[in-house]
């Protein structure tokens, strides 16, 4: 038996609804397509949910975004994160991180110390 022929002894549009085998292709197409987008949505992608906290939600461009794009290191990377969240989460503290960063990246990549 040809795949023709075994893929038309199980669907038989003509008995089951009137289709032709057009239509039901039509109709097969559009329902993978709608529950692949029903399964998308229920499967958000990690960079569209913050887990602890929602202090990077509102920003343009998420700071992860950014440094991989940019292509930034453990250092430089810390250091666009914190300056980006200080108002919304550590404050203060948040500032201190900025700084100690930076100081890090003087000493381990130019050899300068404080």
């Amino acid at each position: 038996m040809s795949d023709k022929e075994s893929e038309e002894s199980w669907i038989n549009p003509e008995e089951d609804r009137g289709w032709s085998q057009e239509s039901y292709r039509n109709y097969m197409k559009r329902r993978d397509a709608e529950e692949q987008m029903i399964k998308e949505e229920r499967l958000p992608k990690a960079t569209d949910k913050q887990v602890g906290g929602n202090h990077y939600k509102d920003c343009k461009i998420m700071p992860i975004e950014y440094i991989t794009k940019n292509n930034l290191d453990f250092l430089e990377g810390n250091v666009v994160k914190y300056i980006t969240r200080h108002k919304l989460k550590g404050g203060v503290e948040d500032i201190k991180k900025v700084i100690h960063y930076a100081e890090l990246i003087l000493e381990l990549k130019y050899g300068k110390e404080n």
